[in-house]
């Protein structure tokens, strides 16, 4: 049977190993909290070090257009001598060089901005100009007609009254989407 020693060094040993599960739930407890607190102090490091409000030395700062491949300009019906088309990430906004006059056409406002070419900067196959240089007004701009023909996003508009007329024909995907 049973001595009185072995239950108590049974009794003492089960007590020692609860103490020990005891001891080691403890310890870690803290190193789970000490775990959190360095990840806290690591993102409130992380959300100090990030600017709040947008850096206003970006908004003057030069965008790069990249050229339109298969585009097509015609002005009064016809292939001017020498014309390009530029975009940037942002969709509906073009860049068209005619000769050396540059307009700012924005697909969803329906609005045309003359930019004056002293601004712009010719850089490899695209170019450089940034939307702090845009004129305050838009040109005026009549008969503006915008239609999917397809495999291409027509873009037609008369400058002015009684002005040229400008045709943009833009190259889509086969969702439909520009693709550039």
């Amino acid at each position: 049977m049973w001595s009185s020693t072995f239950a108590h060094q049974v009794k003492n040993g089960a007590s020692q190993g609860i103490n020990r599960a005891v001891r080691r739930a403890s310890r870690f407890k803290e190193y789970r909290s000490c775990a959190t607190r360095l990840v806290f102090l690591a993102l409130l490091i992380a959300l100090s070090s990030y600017p709040l409000r947008p850096q206003t030395s970006e908004a003057g700062k030069s965008v790069e257009w990249k050229s339109v491949s298969f585009a097509i300009v015609r002005f009064n019906d016809e292939a001017p001598a020498s014309w390009n088309i530029y975009h940037t990430s942002k969709r509906g906004v073009l860049l068209v060089k005619l000769w050396k006059r540059y307009l700012l056409v924005n697909v969803p406002e329906h609005q045309v901005f003359d930019i004056d070419p002293r601004t712009v900067k010719p850089q490899g196959d695209g170019v450089q100009w940034s939307t702090s240089d845009m004129p305050s007004e838009p040109l005026e701009i009549t008969e503006w007609k915008d239609r999917n023909v397809g495999p291409v996003e027509r873009l037609r508009f008369r400058l002015g009254k009684d002005g040229h007329m400008l045709e943009l024909q833009i190259p889509l995907r086969a969702d439909g989407k520009p693709a550039y």
